[in-house]
């Protein structure tokens, strides 16, 4: 598990050992990983979905922040890649930024398309992705299950969205509903 302050300080040094080379890296961070660093939603995340440039350089520096602050060798991974849009939508608003490494997380909007995409239920930290949509409905301000489906239709084809991802967001509103 990696918390917030130990993700900060491996991306700190990877800034510093891109520096060393003379190069400038990007990191476009996703999953549990932006929900914990842009919105501070969760206390820590398994790993970090990302994807990033130049590849070889922060491949190399990740693995070395990764023994320094004793973390997993594969802590920054691209295994999210496939299930990018290509419509995706980033921003560097909500995120630190370091002198030779900028970061970027989807924009609030595309994270919630992505999480509702996977729809994993109590199979992550916080609670899973059903956690994570129903911060980002509230952050976001909607109200009703149609604007986030909606949104999702921005990012991915309806005809790619799992059944189960309507369901959760219908469940999440009548839970809403009940509560109030």
């Amino acid at each position: 598990m990696v918390n917030r302050e130990t993700l900060l300080a491996g991306l700190r040094k990877v800034s510093e050992l891109l520096a060393e080379k003379g190069v400038v890296g990007e990191i476009d961070i996703f999953g549990g990983a932006a929900m914990m660093l842009a919105f501070q939603a969760r206390q820590s995340t398994k790993d970090v979905d990302a994807v990033f440039a130049p590849v070889p350089e922060i491949r190399e520096a990740a693995a070395r922040a990764a023994s320094e602050f004793d973390m997993a060798p594969d802590w920054l991974n691209d295994a999210a890649k496939g299930f990018l849009s290509p419509r995706g939508d980033f921003t560097d608003e909500y995120v630190p930024q370091f002198p030779n490494l900028r970061i970027l997380t989807p924009t609030p909007q595309y994270l919630l398309a992505m999480k509702v995409l996977a729809s994993r239920v109590g199979v992550r930290v916080s609670g899973g992705d059903k956690a994570d949509i129903q911060f980002l409905i509230r952050l976001v301000g909607l109200t009703r299950s149609e604007q986030v489906m909606e949104i999702v239709a921005q990012y991915y084809d309806p005809a790619r969205v799992p059944i189960r991802s309507a369901y959760l967001v219908d469940e999440i509103f009548q839970e809403q509903e009940r509560e109030s």
